[in-house]
């Protein structure tokens, strides 16, 4: 916990802005998705905040700011607590930013959205459909995760295959950012300046605005087709991403999953490995033809409303990090990782990687792109022997098989291998965060003798 402070002169302060103190609606938002590690969860599991704030407007944004530095007091911020790495967790108490009521759909015009950074993504993006248009790329829980909790967490998703990391250019075209301090400004950030604050955790400004490129929209038809092996599934989901079949998504998923998939029944049945698509309908044709091409089948093909009247799950909810809530849902002895694989992509590799751990990591595969190039990524489920094994497995892949490992067990945004933390971004937090109070503990580049001392 923080330092003793005044919460009943905060909270007075606070005037009509929504304010919240019960133990249990704390315990509720001190917490994202961190339990999917063993180790976090030992780390996390009894932090909490002191006080939840819920401001509805950009000048209750600035005044809760305002507080904060007057105060002294630690600030964490929340969307959706969709999170996997205990983002939103504070680690020294404070006060709770929930920003799930900044939630304006701003404007939205032909290839561009302006939005408040509390919407829930599901929300703008059926939002941008209404025009014609949709987004470019979401995570898998796009139902309850906010497009601002997704800037300051995320890097990827549905879409990436189709439109890249979030981080490429062009992807995000702006982004507004209240500052914490005893008189808050609004920083506008563009082009390079806002990787200063994609993926930085919510340590170095409060992201209150973003503006997004659209595309035009597509009915996707989300599918799967059948392969009889691993590596036949891999062998099409790379030809057909490199024929440039029109794709929104593309997740390589083994056989072992399918007890975990419970709603699909003889759709994914045990004896099968599957890819998990969502396909523009001019190109299911093809689709099915190269599947059945490569020996495999097709097992169904629905519009996304199609999908929801059979009770089953959309395409985007079969891949990426919803694999290990499906499984942990079912078997709570796993946990998982997130690799990178090198370029150019080897199945044989991952064939090896099947025969070497065995029984002890379920693997499916994210095809995606980055930096204008076919990147595969893998989140394995791994069974949990223990932090000294998984580091050691972590280490295997590394040095054994050239992979990256994007390290979901640990707290800060550098351990976790997928931002380092430069001079412009520190610079950047001294001007936005400049006592040092925005989750503290969640970056290694700041240390408190960098915090202004007035």
């Amino acid at each position: 916990m923080t330092k003793s402070w005044n919460q009943a002169a905060f909270t007075a302060e606070l005037g009509e802005i929504r304010v919240h103190a019960d133990e249990k609606y704390l315990a509720a938002r001190s917490h994202d998705y961190f339990w999917y590690s063993p180790i976090l969860n030992d780390q996390l599991k009894d932090l909490r905040g002191e006080l939840l704030v819920m401001p509805q407007t950009v000048e209750e944004v600035k005044h809760v700011a305002s507080l904060v530095a007057r105060h002294r007091v630690p600030l964490t911020l929340r969307g959706g607590g969709t999170g996997n790495y205990g983002q939103c967790v504070p680690l020294e108490g404070g006060v709770i930013m929930d920003l799930t009521r900044l939630s304006e759909v701003i404007e939205i015009t032909p290839g561009h959205a302006r939005v408040q950074a509390g919407a829930r993504i599901s929300r703008l993006d059926d939002a941008a459909r209404e025009t014609g248009q949709e987004l470019l790329m979401y995570p898998s829980t796009r139902q309850m995760a906010t497009i601002g909790g997704f800037l300051a967490g995320g890097s990827g998703g549905i879409g990436s295959l189709r439109h890249g990391m979030l981080r490429d250019p062009g992807n995000i075209s702006y982004v507004k950012v209240v500052t914490v301090e005893p008189e808050p400004q609004v920083i506008e950030l563009h082009g390079d300046e806002i990787q200063k604050v994609q993926h930085a955790y919510g340590t170095n400004g409060i992201v209150v605005e973003i503006g997004l490129a659209l595309t035009k929209a597509t009915d996707w038809i989300h599918t799967a087709a059948l392969f009889d092996g691993y590596d036949r599934a891999l062998d099409f989901a790379i030809d057909v991403q490199q024929d440039g079949l029109d794709c929104y998504l593309l997740s390589a998923v083994e056989r072992r999953f399918a007890p975990y998939y419970r709603k699909f029944g003889d759709y994914f049945p045990a004896d099968r490995d599957a890819i998990f698509a969502m396909v523009a309908p001019e190109e299911m044709d093809r689709f099915r033809a190269d599947a059945e091409a490569k020996g495999g089948r097709v097992s169904f093909a629905m519009t996304k409303t199609e999908i929801q009247e059979a009770g089953l799950q959309p395409a985007y909810e079969c891949g990426w990090n919803h694999t290990t809530l499906q499984a942990l849902k079912v078997d709570k002895g796993w946990t998982y990782l997130q690799v990178a694989y090198p370029r150019p992509f080897d199945p044989e590799l991952v064939m090896r990687q099947m025969q070497r751990h065995g029984e002890d990591l379920f693997w499916h595969h994210e095809m995606a792109r980055m930096d204008g190039e076919i990147q595969i990524f893998a989140l394995p489920l791994v069974r949990y022997r223990g932090k000294d094994a998984m580091y050691d497995l972590i280490a295997e892949l590394e040095e054994k098989d050239g992979c990256t490992i994007f390290d979901p067990h640990v707290v800060t945004i550098e351990d976790g291998g997928m931002k380092e933390i430069d001079d412009s971004q520190i610079a950047f937090k001294k001007l936005a965060d400049p006592y040092g109070l925005m989750n503290p503990g969640k970056t290694r580049g700041w240390t408190a003798d960098m915090a202004r001392g007035d």
